[in-house]
């Protein structure tokens, strides 16, 4: 609820209608301490496809807001997503996620 009312969309697609968007953790819940888990900083709104893409790693975000893509999905399935890598999301946000994505990048990205 909280993560809603910070992000009310989802950065990449810009979809705003809840009922399309995902509490989408940044660090895994599993992974995440009594804080963390319920921390709106440790999350991001998305919509399915990309909550599925983020949550299992083919996804991620360096801190100045550029997609990484993993490798383990070609270029044209990405292309047919609509995202490439390197490029700016400008509406993500970003600050005080930094140390939750860089866990992302470390344990979740897909490499």
């Amino acid at each position: 609820k909280k993560l809603l009312e910070i992000c009310p969309f989802c950065p990449i697609t810009l979809v705003s209608d809840d009922r399309l968007l995902i509490a989408s953790h940044i660090k895994p819940w599993s992974h995440s301490n009594d804080f963390e888990k319920t921390d709106p900083k440790n999350g991001f709104m998305f919509t399915p496809t990309f909550d599925f893409l983020f949550d299992r790693g083919f996804l991620s975000f360096t801190d100045d807001r550029k997609t990484i893509l993993s490798p383990f999905l070609s270029n044209m399935t990405y292309s047919k997503l609509g995202i490439s890598d390197n490029k700016i999301v400008s509406h993500l946000p970003i600050e005080g996620r930094e140390g939750y994505l860089e866990y992302h990048r470390e344990k979740i990205l897909k490499r």
